[in-house]
């Protein structure tokens, strides 16, 4: 028997499935692990549609997303702006 490797962006399908992965890997993560999230959610609505809407090149999203990647800020905003996320701060509960 064959298997398949189990790929997270093939599971994305909608908006609530994507922010709550996300919010999951933000509450139990580190910042390796959200880049790599943000990686499989881009993966999931298509690397080329965000690139478009980030102005940044498939190859430079892959890499810029890809595990061990340390990107800027700045692209983690423009890529999140792009898969329709955004950052909210709360209070940590005491």
């Amino acid at each position: 028997m064959e298997t398949s490797r189990f790929e997270i962006a093939d599971y994305l399908e909608s908006e609530e499935m994507i922010s709550e992965y996300l919010n999951t890997v933000l509450e139990d993560g580190d910042d390796s692990d959200l880049i790599v999230a943000i990686g499989h959610i881009a993966k999931s609505i298509g690397m080329s549609k965000i690139a478009e809407k980030t102005g940044m090149s498939r190859p430079s999203l892959y890499k810029a997303l890809s595990k061990g990647a340390k990107p800027q800020f700045g692209t983690i905003m423009k890529v999140l702006k792009a898969i329709g996320g955004q950052i909210h701060v709360k209070p940590l509960s005491a």
